[in-house]
This record gives C-alpha cells, structure tokens and sequence, in this order.
C-alpha cells in the first residue's frame, strides 16, 4: 500500500457544500509536494463543528484507489 500525508483545514460550511455535491473531490497537495485528488465523503468521519482540520495519512493500493484514511 502506498501512503500519502496532507494537511487540511476546511471550514464546516465548505465541507458541508462539498458532502453536498454528489462526487465532489477534494484537491490538495501532500506533504512531498505531489497533487492529491479523493472523494470528499472519505473524511466524515473527521467532521466537527469547525469542520475538518488535521494532519491526515491517506492509504491507497497500486491502482491508486483510495484504502483508508487515519488521523495523525
């Protein structure tokens, strides 16, 4: 498996308009710099009131499709 770490601040309100959207991508970039594209639906779990902040390790197989996602 294959593992990427970001770092995310997204405010309640912008999470809540991306859950929203059926399909709707985060983008961002990983620590090392690469672009970083994944469902938004994958960090509900981290969801607060203030939305989702954190650094995040993303887990992904060879095809690069998402594994899992873990809280750092």
């Amino acid at each position: 498996m294959h593992y990427l770490t970001v770092d995310l601040r997204i405010s309640s309100d912008e999470y809540i308009k991306m859950y929203q959207t059926p399909g709707i991508a985060v983008m961002t970039h990983s620590r090392d710099g690469r672009s970083l594209r994944f469902p938004a639906k994958i960090l509900q779990p981290f969801v607060t009131r203030e939305g989702v902040a954190g650094s995040f390790r993303i887990g992904f197989d060879r095809e690069m499709k998402f594994q899992s996602i873990d809280r750092l």
